[in-house]
């Protein structure tokens, strides 16, 4: 119930939601108390213009995505751990398992792996079975893992954990089994204040190594400079209020987490 429930009741905090909402309650006002309808109209131009800014929705996912930039060189470790949430599934029309905008994850994590940063992976992620009944995202991305050339050997798998916490919870039963102390910690920027977190508050000696960074300090830097980039800016994009829904929803998470006591 908890899962479900954390999926769906924020669907009304975040801008599409609470915009829908405040429509809603504008035409159930309109007749009989207009004024009060037009509040809701409003907030609900609010809910879309606020988020849709460029400027707003770019400091809000810095905010998170710049807090676990590693200043040195990654040391290394004894496994690299690589979270969900990357991945669709092979189900028709799809030839193959394809990679979401996260799939940066299981890609920068192979990475590490050929670059000698650690002997193994460790896959962590399953599928919620009333959203996809298939097979765990772990087993998708042990796919793309061995096709990218890791050895079947070196990939152990989560793959039942629903959510971050779970994430953390089951890998630390996998470092117990297989006597692993240190791990290198792959997810992306915008998610790793909340994943690292989870796994020191379970006692994981974790390194974070963000990747999927949405924002870069080039794109901070060129676009304030012209007129037409000010003006581009301005205007409602729905690209901008999706990175604003994603540093939302992490915001969110940790505030819950925070409140369960997972953090």
């Amino acid at each position: 119930m908890f899962l479900f429930l954390s999926k769906l009741l924020p669907l009304f905090i975040y801008p599409l939601g609470f915009a829908t909402l405040m429509l809603i309650a504008a035409l159930v006002t309109l007749w009989k108390r207009p004024r009060l309808s037009a509040v809701f109209i409003g907030l609900a131009l609010m809910a879309i213009l606020i988020p849709s800014n460029n400027w707003i929705s770019s400091q809000l996912v810095r905010s998170l995505e710049w807090q676990n930039i590693p200043m040195t060189e990654l040391p290394k470790a004894d496994a690299i751990v690589i979270l969900g949430g990357a991945t669709r599934p092979q189900v028709a029309p799809r030839p193959w398992v394809d990679l979401t905008e996260e799939g940066d994850r299981i890609i920068y994590g192979v990475q590490l792996f050929r670059q000698g940063k650690a002997s193994r992976l460790i896959l962590s992620g399953g599928r919620i079975k009333w959203q996809a009944n298939t097979g765990s995202e772990s087993a998708d991305m042990a796919a793309i893992a061995v096709t990218m050339g890791v050895p079947q050997s070196a990939i152990l798998e989560d793959p039942t954990s629903l959510n971050t916490y779970e994430n953390a919870v089951n890998v630390k039963k996998i470092l117990q089994d297989q006597d692993i102390k240190r791990v290198l910690l792959v997810t992306s920027a915008m998610h790793m204040p909340r994943s690292i977190a989870i796994f020191k508050k379970q006692g994981i000696d974790a390194i974070p190594a963000p990747t999927d960074f949405l924002i870069s300090q080039e794109e901070l830097r060129t676009d304030q400079n012209t007129l037409q980039a000010t003006v581009l800016n301005s205007l409602p994009d729905t690209n901008n209020m999706h990175r604003f829904t994603r540093a939302l929803k992490e915001y969110i998470g940790l505030a819950i987490y925070r409140l369960r006591g997972w953090l």
